[in-house]
Order: C-alpha cells, then structure tokens, then sequence
C-alpha cells in the first residue's frame, strides 16, 4: 500500500491494526482513535496530512515512523479458539448478563472490561444478541436495554477489534446493507464535520455557505428511513422466525428515535436555530454512527451465522418495493440452496391450505374474512363485464346479493347512467384511462365511489374493481392521533 498526504487513516488502520497503538503513543491527541465508533467517523475523513497537523509532527517524520512500524512492528495475533459446546455457550452467556446487570446497576464499563477481560475477547455477536433476549425476557425493558446499548458496545467492543467481516456476493442483502452503511456514514460524517464549527464560523457568509450544505445533505441522509424500513420488514421478520426477538425491538426503537433526530435536525437548520442545530445535529449524528457500528459488528454477523440461504432469499424478496438509501444493489447473489421455498416454515401446517398471493398467504376462510371486514365495500367486475364478486359486508353502502354473480354489470346499473358506466369501462380497456372517481351526499353521509381499471404486469385489462366508501369521519379529522395515544 502506497502511503501519501492523502492516505486516510481508517485505511491505514484497518490493513494493519497494530498501528492503532503506533499512532496513540505519538500523541495524546490520537487516543481518541481508541473509541471503535470515533475511529470509524474520524479516521474516515482524516488523513495523514491532518493527522500531521493534529498531532504536531512533521509529516516526514509521521510518513517514516508509520512506514517503519508496518515494515517492522506487527503484532501477535490472538489465537483463542471460542468454545462452541451448548454448555460452554450457556455459561458464556450467563456471565455476559451479569455484565450488563452490572452496568444496569451503575457499575463502570471499564471496571467490567477489566473483570471479564478474556470473555470480552472472545465474545460472538449471536451471544451478544441471545444475551439481549435473555435479559428481556427476565424483566428488564427494551427501553432499558435501549439505554444501556451504547454503553455495554463500548464493553464489547474489544471482541469486535481486529476481526474482519465476513465477505458476501455482491447482491447478497448484506452486501447491500453494507454499501448502504458506507453511503450513510459519508454523508453522516460530512454532516459532522460542519456541525463542529457551526457555533463559531469565521463570518456570516461562511455560516450561510455551511448552511446551505446542511440543508443539501439532509434530504440525503433521510434515505437512511428506506434502510431502517427493510430491516424492520425484510430482516427482522426472518430473525423473529428463528426466535430472535430481542435485538430488533431494540433497535427498532433506535430507528425511531434517529428518525425524530433528523426531523428536528431538519426543523432547526430551517429556522436558523443554529445552537440547537448543532448540540441536537451532534446527538443525531452520533446515533447513527453508533446504529451502523451496531449492524456492522453485531446484527448482520449474527444473521450470517443464524440463516440459511432461502432466509436471506426471503429478505431479498420484496426489498425493490421498499427502495435503497444512497445506492442501488448490485447483482450477482443467487442462493445456493435452489429456489426458496414455497412459504416459510411458520407459515406451514396450519390447518386449511393457503391460496399463495404475490405477498403471502391467506386460507379462503382467512381471505373472506379480510374482504369482508374492510372498511368499505368492492365488487368486482371481469374484462368480459361480468360481475364475479362483491363483498358481504354487514353494512354495505349499496345494496348486493348473490343474483348479481355472472351478470353483466351494465344491467345492474338505471337505464339512465348505463352509457356512463359503459364510457369508463371503455376507456379502462383502451388504456386511456386507470380510475374514475365520484361522490355524493346520502343523508349525512358523504360516499366516494371509485372505480379502478386492473390490470397485470404485462398491463393487460382484466377488469374493474368498484370501491364505495363512507368517508364522513375521515372527512372531520383534524390535528393527529398518534398510536402510543391509542
């Protein structure tokens, strides 16, 4: 590796990891290196100009001592072998939550790192997640847990140092999780960076310039939602089926928490409240970068090790609807084990066969009951005009029974208005239109009527889908009610 001004740090470290120890005896400035998360955000804006420059030493002299140290300094490596017996396994996770109710009882994580130094090295990332869950389980709130989590990673994260990542596919979910997680922490740092010298600009049109950056880059890192929205849906189903519950609730209330962060980061850039914007911005950008040191370090190693490739099959399938952050997957992965299977084992011998959708299954009893309880009554009427279905609510709108099954859906309609439902469907199968919207006031009721053109992936017509909705109350909301007021 050919080492310049502009070589940046994190790379340095990361291709030889006992120049961490090299650059903290050089100066009391590169300590900070120590903390794993600052190390990931720093060292990857910082270069080895800027390191020159923090530390006082002459570049020459910073270049020759680095060189020396990577031509001449490797440290051992470890070599503990992490016992993998289920006993073993138990008593190793037993002794971590005595960690954690250690730290939950107000002891110092360093006083813990030094007790359970061994343990500390060779912890896995599945021990840490089954370790969550035990703990959850016992008593202690995901809210809780939430609260110690940035403290009991900074005890871990010893047992994370120097272990390089599994490498995956281009394609594979993973690999696009972490492309995601490089694209976020780019913008996250430069976020950072201006927000360190936010409160004291050199004059006013340099602080307008930084703000102006600011408000380019939120839009930006508001994409981390499509990130959140696909673990929540697309992976943490996966490790719920495998009875891993504990580690996605709590990072789920992390995900809300981020995205509150940056609406209000958001709100104050905009109203110039520039104080706020940075001590709230330096909050939010600190849970972000610890979020991504948390997936990188503990979730996805623990969901390499727990699935199987029809698993992460099932994460990939419908991950498109969603969307990515910042990049667009690349391709590659296909899943060694064939195609995945027909429906995921928990869905698998309940009773009455499913019909299989293009998003899940449903038994006709269960399908029948959704139709009829929806809030609002369909009917449905074939490329060929004929009526083959309407829903049995219990409270229709408009009035149906089973006579109208097979019936061409002109004779269903007044004499008077036949042309016009023949003018929709018309333009329906012609292509040039996709809906047809009405209203009208019953009593003191007010009734959208929609009518829907439907069609396949091809786009071919294959008929209209009515939709009548009493839309009374809908119409009377005002302010908003959130579902933690339910």
């Amino acid at each position: 590796m050919k080492i310049d001004k502009n070589t940046k740090i994190l790379k340095l470290i990361e291709e030889h990891p006992h120049l961490l120890e090299v650059l903290i005896n050089l100066h009391p400035e590169f300590k900070k290196l120590r903390n794993p998360i600052l190390r990931k955000t720093i060292g990857r804006l910082a270069t080895m100009e800027h390191a020159s420059e923090m530390g006082g030493i002459p570049y020459e002299e910073l270049h020759r001592k680095v060189t020396e140290a990577i031509i001449h300094g490797k440290s051992e490596e470890k070599s503990a072998v992490i016992s993998q017996t289920p006993e073993e396994r138990a008593e190793r996770i037993k002794t971590l939550k005595e960690i954690i109710r250690g730290l939950h009882e107000g002891k110092a994580p360093e006083e813990q790192k030094e007790k359970f130094a061994q343990l500390l090295q060779e912890v896995s990332a599945s021990e840490i997640a089954e370790m969550e869950q035990s703990l959850i389980k016992e008593g202690i709130s995901e809210n809780e847990i939430k609260k110690l989590c940035d403290v009991h990673v900074q005890v871990f994260a010893e047992s994370f140092e120097g272990k390089e990542p599994e490498e995956v596919t281009p394609g594979h979910p993973v690999h696009t999780f972490r492309l995601e997680n490089e694209a976020i922490g780019e913008i996250n740092d430069r976020i950072r960076f201006r927000l360190d010298k936010l409160e004291a600009p050199p004059d006013d049109n340099v602080l307008q310039e930084w703000i102006e950056e600011l408000k380019a880059l939120i839009p930006d890192l508001a994409e981390i939602d499509k990130h959140y929205l696909r673990k929540e849906n697309q992976l943490f189903p996966i490790l719920e089926q495998h009875g891993i519950t504990g580690p996605s609730k709590v990072m789920w209330a992390i995900h809300d928490d981020i995205r509150q962060l940056i609406k209000d980061f958001r709100k104050h850039i905009q109203e110039g409240n520039h104080k706020n914007a940075a001590a709230d911005g330096l909050i939010m950008a600190t849970a972000i970068s610890d979020m991504i040191y948390k997936e990188e370090n503990i979730l996805f190693p623990m969901a390499m090790e727990t699935f199987s490739d029809a698993d992460w099959e099932r994460v990939l399938d419908g991950s498109d609807e969603i969307g990515y952050a910042l990049i667009q997957p690349e391709t590659g992965w296909e899943p060694a084990e064939g195609p995945m299977a027909e429906a995921p084992p928990a869905r698998r011998g309940s009773g009455e066969a499913p019909l299989w959708l293009s998003t899940g299954g449903l038994t006709p009893k269960q399908l029948d009951l959704v139709l009829t309880n929806l809030p609002l009554d369909i009917t449905f009427v074939d490329s060929r005009d004929k009526v083959q279905y309407y829903s049995a609510n219990k409270e229709r709108i408009f009035p149906r029974s089973a006579g109208i099954i097979g019936r061409e859906v002109q004779n269903c309609h007044p004499p008077d208005s036949v042309h016009i439902v023949q003018k929709i469907l018309d333009a329906f199968r012609k292509g040039e239109k996709d809906n047809a919207d009405f209203w009208i006031q019953r009593d003191d009721r007010f009734i959208l009527i929609r009518y829907y053109a439907i069609r396949d992936e091809d786009g071919k017509y294959e008929g209209c889908l009515e939709v009548s909705q009493d839309v009374t109350s809908i119409r009377a909301l005002e302010g908003e009610r959130r579902l933690l007021d339910w």
